[in-house]
């Protein structure tokens, strides 16, 4: 047996990792700016990491949602008092396509409508629903299609209304910041009145912050930038810093019945004693500042170079729009100058994600590989 070919792979064998570093298995040593689709939060083989799950491994890794678990409380309250969201509750799950999932399925139970409104470029995952108000029908097999969904342009508020005055949807869904689309932030005019017309209609309103979320913007969730409450946000990626681990904070307007929703391995002790490292270490180390320095360092530096023609973005969190594919580019990045950068739906937009604690050298580090690079590519 072996895997089933379903990513195209760089021939790179990474080995090991440490802050914004990872080695192969000849010991070659990279600058990691794209932390596997934005899951490295608080960088590689953090220590306060690393002790805090070996640990929990050494006490109990598991066991099912049927028992109490002291670290699920701790987390929610964690959570809730750094995002501002203390009022809420938490419910994890495994995955970001997971979040999305339970958030439609509340969302229908709530109002019992069935028509969701999602956005052009937008990426929320690849299972049944979530691949459904994807913005990419080459992924969405004819099972996924099992409910009414438009998909609407972005920031486009006059045809938002128009499906909105119907009140026949269910929810209207929205990236904080669009990631794999390219780095897309909505106009914060666009998603108040998104929010006030949601609340008209009796429509929920969900953010995915499952890429843009956990500090990557500079604030705990890159919505908070235009001032809105949503009904249900989603989480992941940066939440267990590449433990497997996602969740829905979830308005105190819904009310938990039991059966509503389960899960078997969401919401483990092990993946709790992660996603409390990750929450401390923010905490701790002052990360959503040094997200928004970072973040403007790279796009003042990035801003002097003629062939960049868009820098896009917040944070750790930056698209850069190029005159050309990138693809090429990527690929001489990473296999001449060891840099590891990100792709997005739009060919000619690099995404860059540095985990949060990316330091001041590490960005001039870049900045020096990227010029020299654009250099011998053009």
């Amino acid at each position: 047996m072996k895997p089933f070919p379903v990513y195209p792979l760089m021939n790179i064998n990474v080995q090991r990792g440490l802050g914004s570093y990872v080695w192969d298995a000849d010991n070659r040593k990279y600058l990691d700016f794209y932390g596997g689709h934005a899951v490295i939060s608080i960088g590689h083989g953090h220590p306060h990491f690393i002790k805090k799950v070996s640990n929990q491994l050494e006490h109990l890794a598991f066991y099912s949602n049927a028992v109490v678990n002291d670290l699920q409380i701790e987390l929610a309250k964690k959570i809730g008092a750094i995002s501002g969201y203390s009022d809420y509750q938490l419910f994890m799950v495994n995955s970001g396509a997971e979040a999305i999932e339970n958030a439609l399925k509340l969302a229908s139970f709530k109002n019992q409508r069935t028509k969701m409104i999602a956005f052009e470029r937008g990426f929320h995952g690849r299972t049944s629903a979530a691949v459904h108000v994807t913005d990419n029908p080459k992924i969405s097999a004819n099972i996924n299609r099992g409910f009414d969904r438009v998909i609407l342009p972005w920031d486009d508020l006059v045809t938002v209304k128009k499906h909105l005055s119907k009140g026949d949807v269910c929810a209207v869904l929205i990236e904080g910041m669009q990631g794999v689309g390219g780095v897309h932030i909505p106009d914060p005019a666009f998603l108040k009145e998104l929010e006030i017309l949601c609340r008209q209609t009796g429509t929920i309103l969900i953010l995915d912050e499952i890429q843009s979320g956990y500090g990557r913007s500079g604030k705990f969730f890159a919505h908070q930038y235009s001032g809105i409450k949503p009904d249900l946000i989603t989480i992941a990626k940066g939440m267990g810093n590449g433990f497997p681990t996602g969740g829905v904070l979830i308005s105190p307007d819904f009310k938990a019945t039991f059966g509503l929703l389960g899960t078997t391995f969401g919401g483990t002790h092990l993946a709790c004693a992660a996603g409390l490292a990750v929450v401390e270490v923010i905490e701790k180390e002052g990360l959503l500042e040094n997200a928004i320095q970072r973040g403007d360092q790279l796009k003042t530096a990035l801003s002097q170079f003629s062939e960049v023609l868009e820098i896009r973005g917040m944070g750790c969190m930056i698209g850069v729009e190029m005159p050309f594919p990138v693809k090429e580019f990527r690929k001489i990045f990473v296999e001449k100058f060891s840099v590891f950068t990100g792709s997005s739906s739009q060919p000619n937009t690099l995404r860059i994600l540095p985990p949060l604690t990316v330091s001041e050298l590490e960005v001039e580090e870049f900045i020096e590989k990227f010029g020299v690079c654009l250099l011998e590519y053009c």
